[in-house]
């Protein structure tokens, strides 16, 4: 099977810059058209705009979402608004509620309630040693230390909004990361199969692996594309 020609449309994990996904996005070539999606301005914005942020920046017609982390909550709305539109869904290491949970509905106890607790009195930007020590934990100083300046506080409803019921049910994959201290394997294989991923693969790095080990990235996108059934007439 050729590996479809829609394009893909990246979604970040929470507060991570555009750019991260730069060398997956050239990996991937210049005949497969790429981009990543937008993020609304100001810190209110809710869970819809998120989605429609992502629905208004992406190309016209079909494209594949290849979703990091709190991404896959965005994505999943995306597919929920738009499923005629959505070709195709690659997971990475992403939060996966059930239809009426959260991001934080995902947590276990305790980590629930101590992230909402730290929401509430500091905000959404994780202390710089808190990224140092598991978000970015795999990657150079220098990468890491370009991570903390562009790392950008999100909205408090992108994690507490609830999701509605999904009735998208295309082409799903998961890719875990079997070294990732940010979002454990336990959690990460409960995401995957509420998700219903057909197509699932691991890579042996940490919670950021476009930024680890972008070509083996790149490699899992285009076997999770490739391997997409092809559509009966």
């Amino acid at each position: 099977m050729s590996t479809s020609p829609d394009p893909i449309m990246f979604l970040s994990g929470a507060g991570l810059p555009a750019w991260i996904w730069d060398d997956v996005r050239r990996d991937l070539g210049e005949g497969r058209q790429t981009c990543v999606a937008s993020r609304p301005q100001g810190g209110r914005a809710r869970l819809r705009d998120y989605a429609q942020a992502v629905i208004d920046s992406a190309p016209p017609g079909g494209y594949a979402i290849v979703a990091h982390s709190a991404g896959g909550v965005i994505g999943t709305e995306v597919a929920r608004l738009v499923p005629e539109r959505i070709t195709a869904f690659l997971a990475i290491s992403a939060v996966i509620p059930q239809p009426g949970g959260s991001f934080i509905s995902v947590m276990p106890v305790p980590s629930r309630w101590m992230l909402s607790a730290a929401m509430r009195f500091a905000g959404t930007r994780p202390p710089d040693s808190a990224i140092r020590r598991s978000l970015t934990r795999g990657l150079d100083e220098e990468v890491t230390d370009r991570i903390i300046v562009d790392f950008t506080p999100e909205s408090p409803a992108l994690y507490r909004d609830r999701t509605a019921h999904r009735s998208w049910s295309g082409w799903r994959g998961y890719l875990r990361t079997t070294d990732d201290h940010e979002l454990p394997m336990t959690l990460q294989q409960r995401c995957a199969q509420r998700f219903g991923a057909a197509w699932q693969s691991d890579l042996n790095t940490g919670h950021l692996p476009m930024l680890e080990d972008h070509q083996a990235v790149s490699a899992a996108i285009t076997r999770f594309l490739d391997a997409r059934p092809t559509p009966i007439d």
